[in-house]
């Protein structure tokens, strides 16, 4: 048996990862951070479509948190073959405006997380494993407000091509995904619908992604037959850039 944590598996992306990693035949650990209902209802939604999964409570920004949530995955299912870090925060903020709350918070989410992420899988993830991080194409669009969003997400770009060299040996891949705008929770948060709109034209596809289009993707990533896919950054964004 396949095992593998999803952070932020509760909602959106993670959500959608950690649904489709089942269908395939992967016991999934769903790390969640504030909504036991969320998680609670995604387990269930895996459990009644006959896969295994089990809820675990994490602040990814915590490295003992992140220790104890390795743990109960091997404690679960005995180990761990594939770690997908989706958890994360976004807001967009002009630099100007920005606060020493905002950049903590993004920082301690997004870099913080991932890092306390890959250095668990580094030790943890079983030969021939998979690693994946989860960037964003706001990195190519340079769009005013993202400044510390970008600053979080081009830092685990950076991580992500240094781990896969750490870590070939052991056969384990490392890779991240560079989602363009998602119809999620997380990025439908406050914006007008005219922003929304606008954003969707952007993309000659003419419409957001869907959490699918993106769980998808990572799920090929997780799979045998991307095991010569390496120090990767898949840009999946509708050809928005």
């Amino acid at each position: 048996m396949q095992v593998a944590v999803v952070t932020g598996g509760s909602r959106g992306i993670g959500r959608e990862t950690a649904s489709i990693l089942a269908s395939r035949g992967f016991a999934v650990i769903v790390n969640y951070a504030g909504s036991d209902g969320d998680a609670a209802q995604a387990v269930a939604e895996i459990e009644k479509a006959g896969g295994r999964a089990k809820s675990v409570k994490a602040d990814v920004a915590s490295s003992k948190e992140v220790r104890a949530l390795f743990d109960e995955a091997e404690r679960s299912f005995g180990g761990i073959d594939v770690v997908v870090a989706s958890a994360g925060v976004m807001k967009a903020t002009p630099i100007a405006d920005a606060t020493d709350e905002d950049f903590a918070h993004q920082i301690g989410v997004n870099l913080r997380g991932s890092f306390n992420v890959f250095r668990e899988a580094a030790k943890r993830v079983r030969d021939n494993g998979r690693v994946i991080g989860i960037s964003s194409t706001t990195l190519a669009l340079n769009a005013p407000g993202y400044s510390i969003y970008n600053a979080t997400k081009g830092a685990i770009e950076g991580m992500v091509r240094v781990i896969a060299k750490e870590l070939g040996g052991r056969g384990i891949t490392v890779n991240a995904v560079a989602p363009g705008p998602v119809e999620t929770e997380l990025f439908m948060r406050g914006k007008p619908q005219e922003v929304v709109e606008r954003m969707a034209a952007m993309a000659p596809l003419r419409r957001l992604g869907r959490p699918g289009d993106i769980a998808g993707l990572v799920a090929f990533l997780a799979s045998a037959e991307a095991g010569w896919i390496n120090g990767q950054i898949v840009r999946a964004n509708g050809g928005i850039a």
